[in-house]
C-alpha cells in the first residue's frame, strides 16, 4: 500500500487556509503518487507525460473522488505515430492511496478484468496534440466522452455509483502528454468548476510520483457536498 505522508497540523493549516467559493467543487489535480512507472508529473500534478520509448505504464488516477455529471477536462499535450491506439479514459471505486506500486502496465484488461474499474478507449482522431477533451459518469452509469466540445460518445454503461469514484486515466500508446484542465459540473442554474489546489498540496517542484504531498482527497472528499448551490442535473450525458 502506498504510504500517505505529512503530518496532520500542515494538513490541517492547508485545509484552513483554502476557501472555496459556493459553486466550487474542490481542487482537483492527478494523484501524486499513484502513477505509472513510466509517467512523470509536473506544473503541480497538472501535467503528466509518459516516455517516449514505451506504449505502456501510463496510469494516473484524480486526486480526489469525482461526483455524477462532474466533467473532467484534459488536453492532449503531445502524440506519436509509432504506436497504435490512444488514451483510455474511465473510473475506479478503489482509492489511488490504497493501490500497491508498481502499478499495472495497462488499465485494459489489467484493471478492466478487476472488480470496480471501468474504462473505453478513446479514437486516436479524438487525442491529437492540441486537441481538448471531457470525460463523465451519467446518473445511469453511463460514461460519455467529448473531444473539443463538439462530438458526445457514449463509451459504456454499467459504472456502479453506489461508492465514491476516482477518474481513472492511461496514457497510453500514441498518446504520450496530457494536461489536466479541471472540472466542472453543469446544472440548469449554475456551473459548478474545480479550482486550483492550495499550495501546500501541489508544488511546482513535484516532477515524479514518489513526491511526499497528501492526498487532496483526504482534505475535501466532501466539502462538496456542502456547497448550497441550485445545480439539478441536466438529463442525458
Amino acid at each position: 500500500m502506498v504510504k500517505e505522508s505529512g503530518n496532520e497540523n500542515s494538513v490541517a493549516g492547508s485545509e484552513m487556509s483554502h476557501r472555496c467559493g459556493r459553486s466550487c467543487l474542490g481542487p482537483l489535480t492527478f494523484h501524486c503518487q499513484a502513477v505509472g512507472d513510466m509517467v512523470r508529473l509536473s506544473q503541480g500534478c497538472l501535467l503528466a507525460e509518459r516516455r517516449e520509448g514505451t506504449f505502456r505504464n501510463g496510469l494516473v488516477f484524480s486526486s480526489r473522488p469525482v461526483k455524477v455529471q462532474e466533467r473532467i477536462r484534459l488536453r492532449v499535450e503531445k502524440d506519436l505515430f509509432n504506436w497504435h491506439g490512444a488514451l483510455r479514459v474511465g473510473f475506479t471505486n478503489v482509492p489511488p492511496s490504497a493501490r500497491s506500486l508498481p502499478l499495472p502496465q495497462m488499465a485494459i484488461p489489467n484493471l478492466t478484468d478487476l472488480h470496480g474499474h471501468w474504462a473505453a478507449p478513446l479514437h486516436e482522431s479524438d487525442c491529437q496534440a492540441g486537441l481538448e477533451l471531457e470525460f463523465w459518469v451519467s446518473c445511469g452509469g453511463t460514461i460519455y466522452v467529448t473531444s473539443n466540445n463538439i462530438r458526445q460518445h457514449k463509451l459504456l454503461t454499467g459504472v456502479d455509483l453506489r461508492q465514491p469514484l476516482w477518474a481513472m486515466i492511461d496514457i497510453y500508446g500514441q498518446t504520450c502528454s496530457i494536461f489536466l484542465l479541471g472540472s466542472e459540473k453543469r446544472g440548469l442554474f449554475c456551473t459548478r468548476r474545480s479550482c486550483p489546489a492550495p499550495e501546500r498540496l501541489t508544488s511546482p517542484n513535484v516532477d515524479n510520483h514518489f513526491s511526499l504531498i497528501p492526498d487532496a482527497s483526504s482534505l475535501y472528499g466532501n466539502s462538496e457536498e456542502r456547497i448550497s448551490c441550485l445545480d439539478t442535473e441536466v438529463p442525458g450525458g
